[in-house]
């Protein structure tokens, strides 16, 4: 037994050259034909019948042949050149058939009361029997093809369209991937060198901060999602700067004030961490004395239109940014704008320095994850 089929969409060609546009289509391309013998009717032409069948006759098949043979040479994805060559020669054979034809019946059947040139040859009514299926071509080429063409041409300019999108939001993924790549080992290489410094001095706290680097570790390397909400990134944080304050006891403290609504806003996972350990290094522990890192998220109200946005800010009390150039492999400011730029249409992280310390602003969409069954999606908070 054979199999068959499913039965699915049809092509785009089916549709273009199917009955419904044969009909159409032939009906106008018959009634302009047929307008063309209206003066010879008046004039009382002898010939205005023959020619009036012949478009009856002929307009008809070549439309249909013409729609076969494009039909045939679209499934068999034919060249230009071969397919105007192909639609040519059927039109030119087919025109020829029917003048031929037609003429051969009425001078053989006197009865039709049919009247045509007797001076003509039939190489010459052949003649222009290839000289009307080439109008009839041309004209069918107007209604059906052209039709059909810019229709393609549309469709295929959407799934180019479609494609750049899809290779867009790719090539922003594998950007992002190889950004955490090259956060977390530098991540992991910097507090590895803060619990170093346990080892001889403290053994017993080494060991308490190893255990908590291994849960840091464990969430930083989470690949679920690369999303997380604003408690579960100050959560990991805060594990962070109890490794920090544990490694420069005295000279280190943190406060955080964090906004209760801001808690379940979602935001790029570990997007922060390179903000605070700049403001550490670069900020607090230059400070004689002691420094302090405040780590701060509130959500801004929506107004004049504007929906509610997540704003976090990680200030230290250090000597501000020096004037001068970064130094050489430095990653954390360029990972947090380049993320924030391929997940965020309007996202921005601004910098505020000064003798008397440095604010790092990250501004971004208050999100959400919705409630309920389903895959998991998001929605922005509007109020």
């Amino acid at each position: 037994m054979r199999e068959t089929d499913t039965a699915g969409p049809s092509p785009l060609y089916a549709e273009f050259f199917s009955g419904r546009r044969w009909a159409v289509g032939t009906l106008v391309v018959l009634g302009v034909m047929i307008l063309q013998v209206v003066p010879a009717y008046l004039s009382r032409d002898r010939n205005a019948t023959v020619v009036t069948i012949f478009l009856v006759v002929s307009v008809p098949a070549l439309m249909f042949t013409l729609s076969l043979s494009s039909r045939w040479g679209t499934r068999r994805r034919l060249g230009s050149g071969l397919a105007l060559t192909a639609n040519l020669l059927v039109a030119a054979a087919v025109g020829a058939a029917c003048t031929l034809a037609i003429t051969a019946v009425a001078r053989n059947v006197p009865s039709l009361g049919l009247q045509t040139e007797p001076s003509r040859t039939y190489l010459r009514i052949a003649g222009i029997g290839i000289g009307y299926g080439l109008l009839i071509c041309a004209m069918w080429a107007l209604v059906v093809v052209y039709p059909f063409a810019a229709e393609d041409a549309r469709l295929r300019a959407l799934e180019t369209e479609k494609l750049k999108i899809e290779a867009e939001k790719l090539r922003a993924a594998a950007e992002l991937a190889h950004l955490r790549a090259q956060l977390e080992p530098h991540f992991l290489l910097n507090t590895l060198n803060a619990i170093a410094g346990l080892v001889t001095q403290d053994p017993r706290e080494a060991r308490r901060l190893l255990a908590c680097l291994g849960d840091l570790l464990r969430d930083a390397l989470h690949d679920a999602d690369e999303m997380q909400t604003l408690d579960e990134e100050i959560e990991w944080l805060h594990r962070y700067a109890e490794i920090l304050e544990s490694r420069h006891a005295g000279a280190l403290r943190f406060q955080w004030d964090i906004e209760a609504r801001a808690e379940h806003a979602l935001l790029p996972r570990l997007l922060l961490q390179p903000l605070v350990e700049n403001a550490v290094k670069h900020g607090a522990l230059r400070r004689r004395g002691g420094g302090t890192v405040l780590v701060r998220a509130v959500v801004t109200p929506a107004e004049k239109g504007a929906d509610a946005r997540l704003v976090c800010t990680i200030e230290d009390n250090g000597p501000g940014i020096p004037n001068t150039p970064p130094r050489a492999g430095a990653l954390g400011l360029h990972v947090v704008r380049r993320r924030l730029a391929l997940k965020y249409a309007d996202a921005a992280m601004r910098l505020d320095s000064s003798p008397d310390g440095t604010r790092s602003i990250v501004e971004l969409p208050c999100i959400r994850r919705k409630n309920g069954p389903g895959p998991e999606t998001y929605v922005e908070v509007t109020r």
